[in-house]
C-alpha cells in the first residue's frame, strides 16, 4: 500500500468495479426522461434496471472463475474494455429495447471486472496490507454506488440522460491506462489445467438467470406464465449443476470450498445482511417522498451520513478485523445496524431530518461500517489463493441474489402492493412491517457469525 504500485493498483479495482457499482443506481434518476424520450410504458423502463442486475447477477460466479483460471487482470481489462463498448452502446441507443440489449451486455462486462478487481487485491497486496486495500476498496465501492443518483441527476439535469452511460468512457480510459503501468503477472501455467467446466458454467447461469428473472418479475407484481417456467427451469438447473459438480473432475465450483466453516457462514450471513440491505435503501427513500412529502434529491441526500462514514471508517474497520478477527465486528455490527433500522420508524408524515432520520442512518451506517470490509475480507481469506477470484464471484453473487430475493419478497408480504405509493397510510403501515422484518433478518445474520465463526483466526 507504500508503493506506487500498491496504489495505482488499488485505484484502478476501485476505478473499475466503482464503475459497474454506480450503474446499478445511476440509472435510476434518469428513467423518466428515458420513457419520455422512447415514448416507453414504465415496464420497459423496469428492464433498464433489470436487464443489468440479471446479468450481472448470473455471470459473476463465471468471472471470478475465469479470472482465477485466465488470469485476473487479463479479465478485468477484458471486463472493462466490454462494459465501456457496452455502456457506448447504452448512450448511443436508438430504441427503448436496443436500450434494454446492451444494459444486459453491460452487466455480462460488469460480472467480469467486479470479481476480478477484488481478486487482485487479494493476490497482489501484500498479506498485512490486505484488510486495509480491501477496507478501501469496499468503502469507496459502496460511495461511487450511494452517489450515483446525484451524479445521474446532475448529468440529467445540465445534458442528457445519455450522458449517464457516456460517462463511464472517460472513467474507464483512466482505468485501462494504470492497467497498462502495472507490471504483467506471469502467464498463466494452462498445461497442467483441467479443461474449463462448460457445462457446469452453462447450468450456473441457467439456474441464476431463471430464478433471478422469476423473483424481479414477482417483485413486479403478479407472477407471469412465463415467470413460473423460469423459477422451474432455474431450480431444476441448480439441482443438476450441484449434481454435476459433485461428479465432475473439474468442477466450475469445487464443492470443497464450502468444506470451510468460516466461508460456509460468512456466505449466509452475506445473504441475510444484503437481502434486509437492499430492501431499507429501497423503501427509506420511497417513504420520505410518498408519506413525508420530501423532493426525490432530498429523500436521497438523507442516507448521505452512511455513505460518509463507509467512506471514512471502511479502511480502518477492516485493519481492525485483522487484528481482532471477524467473530467480533461480523455480529456486533449488523445487530448496531438492526438497531439503526428501528430507529428509522420514527419517520413518518411530519418527519423531522435531525430528529427522526439522523440518529437512524448515523447508527445503521455505524453497524454497515464495522462489518463490511471484515465480512468480504473474511470470504476471500477462507478460502485458498488460488480460489480467490471464485471466493469473490461467490460473495458477490450472494449479495445480489439476496438483495434481489429481499427486495421482490419483502414488500409484497408486508402490504406494499398495487398502487399503495398512492395512499400515504396504507405504505407508512407496509412499511414499518418491512423494516421491522428487515431489522430481525439483519440481527439474524449478526446472531449466526457469532454462534459460528471462531476465534481470531479465519478457518481454511
Amino acid at each position: 500500500m507504500a508503493s506506487p504500485q500498491g496504489r495505482l493498483l488499488l485505484v484502478m479495482t476501485i476505478l473499475g468495479s466503482g464503475m459497474a457499482g454506480i450503474d446499478a443506481t445511476i440509472v435510476n434518476v434518469a428513467l423518466p426522461q428515458i420513457g419520455r424520450s422512447f415514448d416507453s410504458p414504465f415496464a420497459t423502463l423496469q428492464w433498464v434496471v433489470t436487464g443489468y442486475a440479471l446479468t450481472l447477477a448470473a455471470f459473476i460466479l463465471l468471472g471470478g472463475l475465469l479470472g482465477d483460471r485466465l488470469g485476473r487482470q487479463r479479465v478485468f481489462v477484458l471486463g472493462v474494455a466490454w462494459f465501456t463498448a457496452a455502456s457506448l452502446a447504452c448512450g448511443l441507443a436508438p430504441t427503448a429495447w436496443t436500450l434494454v440489449a446492451s444494459r444486459v451486455v453491460q452487466g455480462v462486462g460488469g460480472a467480469l471486472l467486479t470479481p476480478a478487481s477484488l481478486a487482485l487485491l487479494q493476490s497482489m497486496i501484500v498479506r498485512e496490507d490486505r484488510a486495509r486495500a480491501i477496507g478501501a476498496w469496499a468503502g469507496l465501492g459502496g460511495v461511487a454506488m450511494a452517489v450515483g443518483p446525484f451524479v445521474g441527476g446532475w448529468l440529467v439535469d445540465v445534458a442528457s440522460w445519455r450522458w449517464v452511460f457516456l460517462i463511464n468512457l472517460p472513467i474507464a480510459a483512466v482505468t485501462l491506462a494504470i492497467a497498462a503501468r502495472l507490471p504483467r503477472p506471469a502467464p498463466t501455467d494452462r498445461s497442467q489445467q483441467a479443461p474449463l467446466d462448460v457445462i457446469g458454467a452453462g447450468l450456473g447461469v441457467v439456474a441464476l438467470a431463471g430464478t433471478t428473472y422469476a423473483l424481479t418479475a414477482a417483485g413486479e407484481g403478479g407472477l407471469p406464465p412465463f415467470a413460473v417456467v423460469a423459477a422451474v427451469v432455474g431450480v431444476v438447473a441448480a439441482v443438476i449443476f450441484v449434481a454435476h459438480e459433485h461428479r465432475t473432475t473439474a468442477p466450475m465450483l469445487p464443492l470443497g470450498i464450502f468444506r470451510s466453516r468460516t466461508f460456509s457462514t460468512v456466505t449466509v450471513v452475506t445473504f441475510l445482511v444484503y437481502g434486509g440491505m437492499g430492501v431499507v435503501f429501497l423503501l427509506l427513500v420511497v417513504q420520505l417522498q410518498v408519506v413525508a412529502g420530501w423532493s426525490p434529491i432530498a429523500s436521497g441526500i438523507a442516507s448521505l451520513p452512511t455513505t460518509l462514514l463507509m467512506m471514512i471508517g471502511s479502511s480502518r474497520a477492516g485493519a481492525l478485523g485483522e487484528r481482532m478477527g471477524p467473530r467480533l465486528p461480523m455480529s456486533v455490527g449488523p445487530i448496531v445496524m438492526a438497531l439503526g433500522i428501528v430507529l428509522l420508524l420514527r419517520t413518518g408524515p411530519t418527519t423531522d431530518y435531525v430528529l427522526d432520520v439522523l440518529p437512524g442512518v448515523v447508527v445503521f451506517g455505524l453497524g454497515l461500517t464495522l462489518m463490511v470490509a471484515p465480512l468480504t475480507a473474511t470470504a476471500l481469506s477462507s478460502a485458498p489463493d488460488e480460489h480467490a477470484g471464485l471466493a469473490s464471484g461467490i460473495n458477490n453473487a450472494v449479495a445480489r441474489a439476496g438483495g434481489l430475493l429481499g427486495v421482490a419478497a419483502v414488500p409484497p408480504l408486508a402490504g406494499l402492493t398495487g398502487r399503495v405509493v398512492e395512499d400515504p397510510a396504507a405504505f407508512d403501515a407496509g412499511f414499518r412491517t418491512a423494516m421491522l422484518a428487515c431489522a430481525v433478518i439483519i440481527a439474524g445474520g449478526g446472531l449466526l457469525a457469532g454462534a459460528a465463526l471462531r476465534g481470531r483466526t479465519v478457518e481454511r
